[in-house]
This record gives structure tokens, C-alpha cells and sequence, in this order.
């Protein structure tokens, strides 16, 4: 894990890859819980007899959105942002989903930060974030995230 205590040193990782998360498996429980949260019951996702008999995966899938809200879980394995007064998720850009997220995959986010401005006194950051899905080579997704930092 990469510990970040101000600007100059969020800075000295521009062009660089920061470092990967943990792995993490979705399961069906997983996959479960987000439908009730979401109120989103399709059986590609819900229905692990109607997705091994009608899916082209064999089986049920994670939600795209499920596998986006993993991006600040997954972010704090990768970096220990430490001295701010305050975090905000500010937004996300250019996000294809690129490979589904089937049930029991391993999934890792890999961060790079691709751009860094001070904005009088607020770091914004941009980071690239990509979802590894383990033994694929394809990405389940790659996009942009962006974080801004309020440092004491």
C-alpha cells in the first residue's frame, strides 16, 4: 500500500502505476444483495438455473454497477491517503465495461494516476482504474475516477 501524506507527494506518481488491490470474489451472496439494494432482480444476475440454461456465460453475472461500487473499497488497498480534512468522490469519466463479471470470479482494481492540479488549496486527482478479472487478460472495465483531497 502506497501512503500519500500531501500534493508534492500524490505528485510524484503522475504517469505511474500506484498498485493493485486485493483480489476479491464475487459470490452469489454478493450478487444478491446488490439486486435487493437496488431493486434490480434480472435472472442474468439473480437466477443461477434460468443463467446456466439461457446465458452464453453459464452462469449468473455480477452487476455492472456492483462491480463500480467496489472502486473505493478496492481504493483504500492501494493507497492510504493520510493528513486530509476531507475526501470527496467527485466523478467518474470514460467508463466501458469491457468483459462481464461472472459469479465466483477474482476481481483486482489497478490504479495509475493520470492527472494532478491543485485547484487553490483542493487536490484533484485523476486515476485510470482498471478491473482485472484473474486468469483473463481482458479487463472487466477501464475508466477514469476522479478524487479530490482537501490536505491540513
Amino acid at each position: 500500500m502506497v501512503i500519500i501524506n500531501s500534493f508534492e507527494e500524490y505528485k510524484s506518481y503522475l504517469g505511474c502505476a500506484i498498485g493493485s488491490s486485493n483480489w476479491h470474489k464475487i459470490d452469489q451472496e454478493q450478487i444478491n444483495k446488490f439486486a435487493e439494494a437496488t431493486l434490480d432482480f434480472q435472472w442474468i444476475h439473480t437466477d443461477p438455473v434460468a443463467a446456466k440454461e439461457n446465458s452464453p456465460f453459464g452462469g449468473t453475472i455480477a452487476h455492472g454497477y456492483l462491480t463500480l461500487s467496489l472502486i473505493p473499497y478496492l481504493w483504500k488497498q492501494i493507497a492510504d491517503i493520510q493528513n486530509v480534512k476531507m475526501e470527496v468522490n467527485y466523478g467518474i469519466e470514460s467508463f466501458k465495461f469491457n468483459k462481464p463479471v461472472l459469479v465466483n470470479d477474482e476481481v483486482q482494481l489497478r490504479a495509475k494516476l493520470i492527472a494532478i492540479s491543485d485547484l487553490r488549496g483542493i487536490t484533484k486527482v485523476v486515476i485510470e482504474a482498471n478491473l482485472d478479472i484473474k486468469g483473463q487478460t481482458k479487463t472487466a472495465y477501464t475508466g477514469n475516477v476522479i478524487f479530490l483531497y482537501h490536505f491540513k
